[in-house]
C-alpha cells in the first residue's frame, strides 16, 4: 500500500512541475483528449487515466485495437491526439507526416505469451524443444492475425519449421479480446498475446512466456498527431505515463520499461 501512495504521489507531482496547459482549473477544456492505442496497453491506460483527468481536468476518450488495423483507420482519416502502437506503424505515420517526428517516446513493452483456460492442462513450454512439441501436439491455436501475438506467431512458426503443420488448427481473430475469449470459451486450446493483454482477464491463464531464445515483445511507442486539437495536452499525457510514479502499475499490468 506504501508503494501505490508513493506511486500517485510521484504522477501528481510530475504533473504539478509541468507547465501549465490552462491556468483555471475549474475552466476545464471542453476538448476531449482524443487517444488511439494499441490494446497492449490498455489495462495500463484504464487505471492511469482516471488520474490524468482528475489531475489535469481533461477527458480522454480512447480507441483501443490492434496496430495494424489502428494504422489503417489513421490513414484513412481518423482523427487523434496522441496514438500508441507498435514501432514500424509509428515509424511509418511520422514517414506519412501524420505524427511529429520529435513526439515520438517510448512508453512501455509486454513480452508474448501463451494463455490456456483457467484449470486446463498446463504442457510444458519452458524450452524451445518443449514449446515446439506443445504447439504440434495442442488441439487449437488462436491468435489476432492483425495483433502484435499474430505477427510474431507467424515469424516464430516460420523460424522453427513448422508453420504448415499448425495451419489446420490454427484459429486466426480479429482482435487480442477475441482471443481470450475463445481460449475462455474453450474454443481454442492455446492463445498467444501479449502478456499485458492475458492478465485483466479472469477466465484464463498464463500458461508461461515464450523461452528467452525465441522471445519476443510487444513495445508501445506513443506519438502525437500533426493535426492534433491540443499537441501540449497530449505530449503532457506522454510524460505522464512515463513518469516513475507510473512504473508500479505498468509492472503490475505485465508490461516493463523499455530500456
Amino acid at each position: 500500500m506504501r508503494y501505490s501512495l508513493l506511486g500517485s504521489s510521484l504522477l501528481t507531482l510530475v504533473l504539478s512541475l509541468m507547465p501549465p496547459i490552462h491556468a483555471d482549473q475549474s475552466a476545464a477544456p471542453d476538448h476531449t483528449l482524443a487517444v488511439i492505442s494499441s490494446t497492449g496497453l490498455k489495462a495500463v491506460l484504464d487505471e492511469l487515466l482516471p488520474e490524468f483527468e482528475h489531475t489535469t481536468g481533461y477527458k480522454v476518450a480512447v480507441k483501443y485495437g490492434p496496430s495494424a488495423a489502428l494504422k489503417q483507420q489513421i490513414e484513412q482519416g481518423a482523427p487523434f491526439d496522441l496514438v500508441v502502437l507498435t514501432p514500424a506503424f509509428i515509424e511509418d505515420l511520422i514517414r506519412q507526416g501524420s505524427v511529429v517526428p520529435d513526439s515520438k517516446h517510448s512508453i512501455a513493452r509486454a513480452g508474448m505469451a501463451i494463455a490456456v483456460r483457467a484449470g486446463a492442462q498446463r504442457p510444458d513450454i519452458r524450452t524451445t524443444n518443449a514449446l515446439t512439441r506443445t504447439l504440434l501436439e495442442a488441439k487449437s491455436i488462436a491468435y489476432a492475425k492483425q495483433g502484435a501475438g499474430g505477427i510474431y506467431f507467424a515469424a516464430l512458426t516460420d523460424r522453427l519449421k513448422i508453420a504448415e503443420r499448425l495451419t489446420s488448427k490454427s484459429r486466426p481473430t480479429e482482435t487480442g479480446d477475441q482471443v481470450a475469449h475463445a481460449v475462455a470459451a474453450g474454443e481454442a486450446e492455446l492463445g498467444i498475446l501479449p502478456l499485458s493483454e492475458i492478465l485483466p482477464v479472469p477466465q484464463i491463464e498464463v500458461l508461461g512466456p515464450f523461452p528467452p531464445e525465441v522471445q519476443d515483445y510487444a513495445v508501445m511507442v506513443g506519438g502525437v498527431g500533426a493535426h492534433a486539437t491540443d499537441a501540449a495536452a497530449a505530449k503532457k499525457l506522454i510524460a505522464f505515463l512515463t513518469a516513475p510514479g507510473a512504473v508500479a502499475v505498468i509492472e503490475r499490468k505485465g508490461m516493463e520499461l523499455v530500456k
